[in-house]
């Protein structure tokens, strides 16, 4: 491989700057910018020279023998002062050298993955982490990133590997007395995981709406209080109030932090029948978003007829513009820690249903696999074809090790690494 570089830090004045070396080549460049290189494992304060050898700025350089480092190359890393200047000289010289280019999007986490330092769940984990906004994003991205899934699936891979191997012993010694019948073990192994990966796709489900954020609506009829309710919880005014019904048109968005939860309020248009094609349009839309919303809070009053479309799905009821018992005001704040508290709850249960599996390419795959186990349960249990069977294991077995990066990932590497920043 080509020895890569590239700033490891936000571009920008900063109070320091990290400029990462990796490859073949790496030490042979730090040499020709600090002349004297730590030894692995340590490092030293340093001038660092530029192209025509004038001391560009005194930083710490540290390096890294293969395959102790990020990427399980050599790598130089030189911490300097943030200085626009300072990065773009340092640059320069690494670039003359002609030893090393430019990094692309990803590619020092692609090499760790290409040298066996971390998996495709751990690279995709530490894309979360590097997005995460909240807490709440930032454990489970931290858990996806130290190989929760990895060890998980380890586990699965043995059962899989032991089923198969089970129903392979009876397909050779099918003409023979085998003295146990393996059956029973092998429907026990295979609906323990087809239950194990269905509980992680429904847990899937739970952390993409982390990583996008939950959505709670806001309903009512118009003039409920809605919009003065988005702004209490908002803390300013980004949704206009009035006594005259029917001012909300749109949906109007706040998005806030939840006890580490991201969580976007929605205020919608007032729910009723009207002749105002504009007002009609608005409320169309509202019922929409309701139903796509992760919750749905009412604020009751007595004009409230509730669509048909959302009957059943409202999850609170609040009493509207009320400081009594049940009732939340946006208005004087009354009620308004117990709806935070109640939407934090509900929030919370669903993500106790999250295990490992975090991304959509993970789900995928782990329905690919329920779907094979599924398979070979039912050819188990109706024509016991063990041949059948024992091909559907292995396709649930190839869908497992896609999910970790074991096999057949190029198609998926380059949606995955694009996300990345350059350093890294």
């Amino acid at each position: 491989m080509q020895t890569i570089f590239a700033l490891a830090t936000a571009r920008g004045k900063a109070g320091v700057a990290v400029i990462r070396i990796s490859g073949p080549d790496a030490f042979d460049v730090g040499r020709r910018l600090v002349v004297s290189l730590p030894r692995p494992g340590q490092f030293r304060l340093r001038d660092v020279l530029s192209a025509t050898g004038e001391v560009v700025d005194r930083g710490l350089v540290l390096a890294f023998r293969a395959p102790g480092s990020f990427t399980g190359e050599d790598v130089v890393e030189l911490q300097l002062h943030g200085s626009v200047a300072v990065v773009r000289a340092v640059e320069d010289a690494i670039r003359a050298t002609g030893l090393a280019r430019m990094a692309e999007p990803g590619e020092f986490t692609q090499r760790a993955l290409l040298n066996d330092m971390l998996d495709l769940t751990q690279v995709e984990g530490l894309g979360r982490l590097i997005d995460a906004e909240t807490e709440a994003q930032r454990k489970l991205a931290q858990a996806s990133f130290d190989g929760g899934l990895s060890k998980e699936a380890e586990a699965w891979r043995a059962s899989l590997i032991r089923a198969a191997a089970l129903l392979e012993a009876s397909i050779d010694f099918v003409d023979e007395d085998v003295p146990v019948d393996v059956i029973p073990e092998v429907l026990a192994l295979l609906e323990g995981l087809r239950s194990q990966f269905q509980q992680e796709a429904l847990g899937a489900v739970v952390a993409e709406r982390l990583g996008a954020g939950f959505e709670v609506a806001i309903i009512g009829a118009p003039n409920a209080g809605k919009s003065t309710l988005l702004n209490a919880l908002a803390g300013r005014d980004i949704a206009i109030t009035s006594e005259i019904a029917g001012t909300t048109r749109d949906v109007i968005e706040a998005r806030l932090d939840v006890s580490g939860l991201p969580v976007t309020f929605l205020d919608t248009a007032g729910l009723r029948d009207t002749d105002d094609v504009v007002e009609k349009i608005g409320v169309d839309r509202a019922v929409g978003r309701a139903l796509g919303a992760d919750l749905r809070i009412l604020l009751e009053t007595d004009d409230w007829l509730e669509p048909a479309a959302l009957a059943g799905k409202i999850d609170f009821r609040y009493r509207a513009k009320s400081d009594q018992g049940g009732g939340v005001s946006g208005l004087t704040g009354v009620g308004i820690d117990v709806l935070i508290t109640d939407v934090e709850q509900s929030l919370v249960e669903r993500m106790a249903m999250v295990r490992s599996t975090v991304t959509e390419r993970q789900r995928e795959g782990m329905e690919r696999a329920r779907h094979a186990l599924e398979m070979a349960l039912g050819v188990l249990c109706s024509s016991g074809e063990l041949e059948l069977a024992a091909e559907h294991v292995r396709d649930a077995q190839r869908s497992l090790d896609s999910v970790i990066g074991r096999v057949d990932v190029e198609n998926v590497l380059g949606e995955i690494f694009s996300r990345f920043c350059i350093g890294k």
